[in-house]
């Protein structure tokens, strides 16, 4: 129910009103987003690297109506990628990036498809020239075939662009199982978008078993798994299967949210996986922080005490 209550939220003009413009909102938010510039995301970057972890950059915003604006978009993206670039932080894929299609056009009401489509592909060689990867994220239930199909289209010229895939989606073990070829990069994670019950799971703990079998097909296959969990039961799995799989720790990695369970990210990197830190950084961070919230009842605590805190 709260996970419903805070997605519902996401979407509220007048929740977004109230949580934007509480007393040192920005303090908290300054846990979960890098900053509102590029320059700040790749200062964050440069010190996870620093301290053994990998990174990849979201430039906050999604549903993108103007094209202009999803130009935009995709101008920043190969803004981004060219001071990672020039400060020797993007190379052999340390930081990459990761994009929303309906942020680049995929909801324009024309041409959307196209236009995201272009707009990636443009990314993608702004990255191939920094010496880095994309991933292209997955959004609202509605957006998946497009987003699959956009993913089809660019990988002849850009094979290692990763796409993710949402367990809480019925059809996440059957996309993982047609995904899953050699040099194939998915990102895997339980999803955080509200979806009827003909195509999502309600219950957490269907979502936790098809995150499981997505998990096994993904660490069966030849690609290379991006296992995007916080959940301890959840990473030990992942790391059982690695193990009975003889899986190199170059072969596949951990990818957590900044902010979240930092010491965890750490603890990982430390004993050799790779650890991969999802750094969101932009302006438009409202519905961001709002599903991580729905994501974890201990990060809804730490932000209504934070509110409390500041008055």
């Amino acid at each position: 129910m709260l996970r419903r209550t805070l997605l519902a939220a996401s979407d509220s003009d007048r929740v977004r009103h109230l949580i934007t413009s509480a007393p040192l909102t920005r303090d908290v938010v300054a846990r979960y987003v890098a900053g509102d510039s590029a320059a700040q995301a790749a200062a964050v970057t440069r010190e996870l690297l620093q301290r053994g972890l990998l990174a990849s950059l979201d430039y906050l915003g999604e549903d993108t109506t103007d094209p202009e604006q999803a130009a935009a978009v995709t101008a920043e993206y190969a803004g981004l990628l060219s001071q990672l670039a020039a400060a020797g932080l993007a190379g052999g894929g340390r930081a990459e990036v990761s994009v929303k299609p309906t942020a680049v056009g995929l909801g324009l009401a024309e041409h959307g498809e196209k236009t995201a489509a272009g707009n990636i592909a443009r990314i993608c060689a702004a990255a191939q020239a920094a010496g880095t990867t994309v991933t292209v994220d997955m959004e609202d239930h509605t957006w998946v075939d497009q987003t699959l199909r956009i993913v089809r289209e660019i990988r002849p010229d850009h094979p290692d662009l990763g796409v993710v895939v949402q367990s809480s989606l019925r059809r996440s073990v059957a996309d993982c199982a047609a995904l899953a070829q050699a040099g194939s990069r998915v990102r895997l994670c339980k999803g955080a978008y509200n979806a009827p019950g003909e195509v999502a799971y309600a219950a957490r703990h269907d979502v936790d078993r098809s995150y499981a079998r997505a998990l096994r097909v993904l660490m069966d296959g030849p690609g290379y798994p991006m296992i995007a969990t916080h959940d301890p039961r959840l990473l030990r799995i992942a790391a059982a299967q690695a193990e009975l799989g003889a899986r190199s720790p170059d072969s596949y990695e951990f990818q957590m949210l900044y902010g979240v369970r930092p010491a965890e990210q750490r603890r990982l990197a430390g004993a050799g996986a790779r650890l991969r830190v999802y750094l969101p950084y932009g302006r438009d961070w409202y519905r961001y922080l709002v599903r991580r919230l729905a994501e974890r009842p201990a990060n809804v605590a730490f932000f209504a005490r934070s509110l409390v805190s500041s008055r």
